[in-house]
């Protein structure tokens, strides 16, 4: 016979509780308790906890709140209900991810400036090269640079034939198509895309060469020529643009600066 205050099991034959001397007045064993449910919030919270791994934490504020209120209602429950860990799992994933999210927010920007300068980079290191070759093929060629409709054959042996050399790394794959559109072959005589064009107006004699500009980024192409109408700065986010000058260097010029470029040569002065 089990005592119906302690809970305590005494002789069938008992009168008094053994334990807590409650008269016994039952005949026969108290009825157990009922099977403890599991508290559907806990449930609810677990399931929005592991969702929020595919959903970029947007359903995490939501299994925090409902693992929290499942806690105290199973604990409010005496037992009629259960799923305390189910609970604690619903708040602790969700936490954990948010954790590791807000790291990755911050770094996110700062990857993304890096990659950024580091396609820059590149870019302008491919107009150093295209600038180097113009000035091999100009000593080869009676000082003059190659022709502005035949500038991207014409200069394939002096840059090695490096198809990458004619391709800014940052150009958007959505206008350059696919790799073999975008340059990257090892066939010399592949008629690739390329990021990059010519001022048909630049002489390697002209006066102002560190002003003038040789070549500069334009949407793709091959042999393009011309001038302020052909520049992009859609390759660094509108940004700028890298420019090669006659006398070799490589400026990114800021897009409020573009205007001010030199796209005329003037010849050089000659001292009598």
């Amino acid at each position: 016979m089990f005592c119906p205050k302690c809970g305590v099991e005494n002789q069938e034959d008992a009168k008094l509780c053994r334990s807590c001397s409650w008269v016994l007045t039952s005949v026969g064993p108290a009825a157990p308790a009922p099977d403890a449910k599991t508290s559907a919030l806990a449930v609810a919270s677990l399931v929005l906890g592991i969702l929020g791994f595919c959903t970029l934490f947007i359903t995490a504020p939501l299994a925090i709140i409902l693992g929290i209120v499942s806690l105290f209602k199973i604990e409010k429950s005496h037992g009629q209900l259960k799923g305390k860990g189910l609970a604690i799992a619903g708040i602790a994933l969700p936490a954990i991810g948010l954790m590791l999210m807000i790291p990755l927010a911050i770094l996110m920007p700062a990857l993304g400036r890096a990659r950024s300068m580091a396609q820059r980079a590149v870019c302008m290191s491919n107009l150093k090269q295209l600038g180097a070759a113009s000035m091999m093929y100009a000593d080869n060629n009676k000082g003059q640079y190659p022709t502005a409709d035949k500038w991207c054959d014409l200069l394939g042996p002096y840059y090695g034939n490096n198809s990458k050399v004619l391709i800014c790394p940052a150009t958007q794959k959505s206008k350059c198509g696919y790799a073999k559109m975008c340059g990257y072959t090892t066939d010399p005589n592949a008629k690739h895309q390329c990021s990059y064009a010519i001022n048909p107006n630049a002489k390697r004699d002209c006066r102002f060469p560190a002003t003038t500009i040789l070549f500069f980024e334009s949407n793709q192409g091959w042999n393009q020529s011309g001038g302020a109408e052909l520049l992009t700065t859609q390759n660094h986010g509108d940004k700028g643009c890298n420019v090669l000058f006659c006398d070799g260097h490589v400026e990114f010029v800021r897009a409020k600066d573009i205007n001010n470029l030199r796209w005329t040569a003037e010849p050089a002065k000659i001292n009598n």
